[in-house]
């Protein structure tokens, strides 16, 4: 078996990391003491320990641990599971849990199959997913569940894992090992908090190292580099969304290193560049806007750019444009304009066209009204105080900021002129 999978903890002490739910007086850790749960779902990324935890519950409250795949199994296979748990109590009293792991994968309806034994305690369920389980677990199990984040490991509790595993015999029975600090240090950094990950490159060390003349296995920061080929990046669905999140709001914040940094993360998971693109395209009209309206310039140019260079210089065209952006004057005042009018347009009654606005180009429309009296602003020196729409709303509120400061000051002469005149129609 893999290291990862020999060095399982047997016990909570054998356990590391997760403190903030295993750490005395933490809900989780009571409910394990007190052997009281019906079922929980465990979240989190890859290698923060989701199974060892589910098989250490299962000991501690002497339970049979039954294991299942999201990926592989079948309804048919839970009943079969949930049967044996039936059998298993009528006969011994024993208890047993259900671990399924990738529970996300499973469908509605094999969800939908363990709620009646979960809820009559046939079976006590352990689900582990590295997904969102408010997006991926049906809503009747979440609320019979105790749901748990599990956190990355820290660097300093990588640290005590590879410390733990050379101190344990099942790591390397008949061979002696030495780590260096610099070694542990390193996998314990680019291992991303991923546990699974660090006692693999650990294990790949150890092994592909000859041992020295007195017998010792020596890992130095050579053999830990070689051991690992590329940094990964926990990602996944969550990834994408909450790394999108934070670039956009980065770049809201005008804080260019932050942006920047969120980039360079999902151009080194292999982030669609495209998808990168687009977003800083919609930035730009959405929290931009006329403060600067060269930022949709900039970021509809990147747009094109990236598609035509590609990898690995569409990297430099992205930084641009993120640059720009989020140093950029910001202004959300177009977004609201139209939210308001999409607004009064669904719920209120819509609203006539003015006659003199309305098409003329046929023959008749005079008769109709149509274009009688409309006034064409460029054979009046550039404005017309008429009547656009037949209520008074106001939508584009713009801001004094960059460009838009401008914009505000031409909009509230225009408006003003308006006003007058419709106080001058009004007292003729």
């Amino acid at each position: 078996m893999p290291l990862a999978a020999r060095l399982r903890p047997r016990k909570l002490s054998e356990y590391i990391g997760q403190t903030h739910l295993l750490g005395e007086g933490q809900l989780l850790r009571r409910a394990i003491d007190a052997d009281r749960f019906s079922s929980i779902i465990l979240s989190g990324p890859p290698g923060t320990g989701k199974t060892s935890l589910a098989e250490v519950v299962a000991r501690l409250s002497n339970s049979e641990f039954v294991r299942l795949s999201g990926v592989t199994s079948s309804v048919a296979d839970v009943r079969k599971a949930i049967a044996g748990a039936v059998t298993r109590r009528r006969i011994s009293g024993r208890k047993t849990i259900l671990f399924v792991d990738e529970i996300h994968r499973f469908s509605r309806s094999q969800q939908d199959s363990l709620l009646p034994d979960v809820e009559n305690g046939n079976v006590r369920l352990i689900g582990a997913t590295t997904h969102n389980p408010q997006f991926y677990v049906i809503g009747a199990l979440l609320s019979r569940s105790l749901v748990f984040l599990l956190q990355p490991l820290s660097e300093e509790e990588t640290r005590r894992l590879i410390a733990q595993a050379l101190a344990d015999d099942r790591a390397f029975p008949g061979r002696r090992v030495e780590v260096s600090d610099e070694a542990a240090g390193f996998l314990a950094s680019v291992s991303e908090g991923d546990a699974r990950r660090t006692l693999n490159a650990l294990e790949i060390a150890v092994l592909t190292t000859p041992p020295g003349e007195d017998g010792v296995i020596r890992v130095g920061l050579r053999e830990a580099e070689s051991s690992v080929q590329k940094k990964m990046i926990v990602y996944g669905d969550d990834g994408h969304y909450d790394t999108a999140s934070a670039f956009i709001k980065s770049m809201r914040g005008s804080d260019a290193d932050a942006a920047v940094y969120y980039l360079a993360k999902m151009l080194h998971a292999g982030e669609d560049i495209r998808f990168i693109a687009r977003r800083i395209v919609i930035f730009a009209s959405e929290d931009v806007g006329n403060a600067d309206p060269r930022a949709l310039s900039v970021a509809t140019a990147a747009m094109q750019a990236v598609d035509m260079i590609g990898l690995p210089e569409a990297r430099i065209i992205l930084s641009q444009a993120v640059t720009y952006c989020a140093t950029a004057p910001k202004s959300n005042a177009a977004l609201q304009a139209i939210e308001l009018a999409s607004a009064d347009v669904a719920k209120d009654r819509v609203q006539p066209i003015p006659l003199a606005l309305r098409d003329a180009h046929y023959k008749g429309a005079e008769t109709l009204g149509h274009g009688v009296g409309y006034v064409n602003p460029h054979d009046a020196g550039g404005f017309v105080a008429q009547d656009y729409l037949s209520v008074d709303r106001r939508y584009y509120e713009p801001k004094a900021i960059g460009y838009e400061a401008k914009i505000r000051e031409r909009v509230d002469y225009w408006r003003s002129l308006r006003r007058y005149g419709k106080e001058a129609a009004a007292n003729e």
